[in-house]
């Protein structure tokens, strides 16, 4: 028995379909200006939050996922040590590795007694997601971005590229535009330190000196040297 041809009516309602799923992924993800991304980054640099000796943790959690919290007591042969002390006032959200974590959901995740933040190790790099910890809240450097740029979910260093569009030079980014080098590291610009565009200023989170977020002064040959490429979010709006 012969298939049926299919009629123009059917072949229009599934072009329809087709046209509604594009949609709806494009509308997934968010505009947002470069001024409210920069908020957002300050949001986080400047969060202040009072940790207990809950929040602190080293050891492997119960998915058998090695954590250890950026807190006071941290120390590792090669690598900074923690800053943030139970008790006291802190000041900028925790790094995490693969942290996606809201302000509220950082908020809301001490009080239920999750670990502030989880330091990178080789380890984690090799295991990649595998190595996320669920007990743990914070932030990484592309979740900050991700947070930034009002994603709809956490993109990694590997995927952000996708979202954006490659710029050509250094000279062409503005504020809320990042750079970033693939599985390795991101960091959203604000703006330039000196009219010869020798030094900037960027948010990143887990780079020296401290594992959180911060803005930091960076000279552009070091990040030329380690061949951090520019990038422009596809939904900025200036």
């Amino acid at each position: 028995m012969p298939f049926p041809r299919t009629t123009n009516a059917f072949r229009l309602a599934v072009l329809a379909v087709v046209i509604f799923c594009a949609d709806t992924t494009r509308a997934q993800e968010e505009t947002v200006t470069r001024q409210q991304a920069l908020d957002t980054a300050v949001a986080y640099q400047l969060f202040v939050w009072t940790p207990t000796a809950q929040n602190a943790f080293h050891g492997r959690d119960a998915a058998g996922i090695r954590v250890d919290t950026p807190d006071h007591g941290f120390l590792r042969a090669g690598t900074r040590p923690g800053w943030w002390v139970p008790g006291e006032r802190n000041v900028g959200v925790p790094y995490m590795w693969g942290g996606f974590s809201s302000l509220q959901e950082f908020t809301d995740g001490l009080r239920t007694g999750k670990y502030a933040g989880d330091v990178y190790s080789a380890e984690k790099r090799r295991l990649l997601e595998a190595a996320v910890s669920r007990q743990a809240v914070g932030i990484d450097c592309s979740g900050l971005v991700s947070r930034c740029w009002r994603l709809p979910r956490a993109y990694s260093t590997r995927t952000l590229p996708s979202v954006c569009i490659a710029l050509a030079s250094y000279d062409d980014l503005k504020p809320a535009d990042i750079l970033n080098t693939d599985n390795n590291h991101a960091l959203l610009f604000k703006c330039w330190k000196d009219a010869a565009h020798e030094r900037l200023y960027a948010f990143e989170a887990g780079s020296p000196p401290t594992w959180k977020v911060l803005l930091n002064d960076i000279p552009v040959s070091l990040l030329r040297g380690k061949g951090y490429r520019p990038y422009r979010y596809r939904h900025i709006v200036d």
